[in-house]
């Protein structure tokens, strides 16, 4: 397989994956860009994408743009033709699906799901995938008692701290930040589910786009970032002290 622009370009310096970290290492803020040699093995070769903050430092370190060096990685994306999914029952459907389908990696975002089929098939996705990394992250508290309850099942499923299987297979974070928008996905590494604003009524959460292999691969990652900048809840002792942001019988 030919060399990608992103491997090329650092060969071109003779320089080693290590010599790479180093240098982005030395242009963070704190002297440590968090990069390690196998992030970057993973970008040269499109397995992962690079973030919009690491593009910037390696379009700066290689002095090409971004078209140019992350090519590889972009040029799936737009060929797939999204699947609009009109109504609560298909939309649900969808979502429930996607996580059936996973067997390497799970991925959900946001605070506002309460739908017990929904959170039920997660909790059964665990139990019989014990291989599966799930990653569920948090924009804000949870909405909803019910997604609480899901979250201390979720560590009732699994441990955290378990490495048993080589890996971290459960990954529990909040992202606290006022000023960052929240987000709705579900994703694994055959297909993702993505609400949008519903076209029935601004009550309804009843609409979304089911996206193919390429594009759940991209908001894998995508989930993955998320957690690396959240803060963790791991513990039951963190999911006990995350309020509820509406109680019972409020609309969502």
């Amino acid at each position: 397989m030919e060399p990608s622009p992103l491997r090329r370009a650092r060969l071109a310096r003779n320089w080693t994956l290590e010599n790479l970290v180093e240098e982005m290492d030395r242009r963070s803020r704190n002297g440590h860009s968090g990069v390690t040699p196998s992030m970057v093995s993973g970008w040269e070769r499109g397995r992962h994408t690079t973030s919009v903050g690491h593009r910037k430092t390696l379009c700066d370190i290689y002095r090409l743009p971004a078209d140019v060096l992350f090519a590889h990685q972009d040029e799936r994306l737009g060929r797939g033709v999204p699947r609009l999914l009109a109504g609560h029952l298909c939309l649900r459907q969808a979502i429930v699906a996607t996580v059936a389908e996973a067997r390497e990696w799970l991925v959900v975002m946001g605070s506002r799901a309460r739908d017990t089929n929904y959170l039920g098939a997660i909790e059964t996705a665990l139990e019989r995938h014990p291989a599966l990394v799930c990653y569920r992250v948090l924009y804000g508290p949870p909405h909803h008692q019910i997604l609480k309850d899901h979250l201390l099942r979720l560590l009732e499923l699994r441990d955290p701290g378990d490495r048993s299987l080589g890996v971290k297979t459960l990954h529990l974070g909040i992202v606290e930040d006022p000023m960052a928008p929240e987000r709705f996905f579900t994703a694994c590494e055959r297909q993702a589910v993505v609400p949008i604003p519903s076209l029935t009524s601004h009550e309804a959460f009843d609409s979304g786009v089911g996206l193919g292999r390429a594009e759940a691969v991209r908001l894998l990652d995508h989930g993955r970032q998320a957690y690396a900048a959240s803060r963790r809840i791991e513990t039951r002792k963190h999911i006990d002290g995350l309020p509820v942001v509406r109680g019972p019988g409020e609309r969502p």
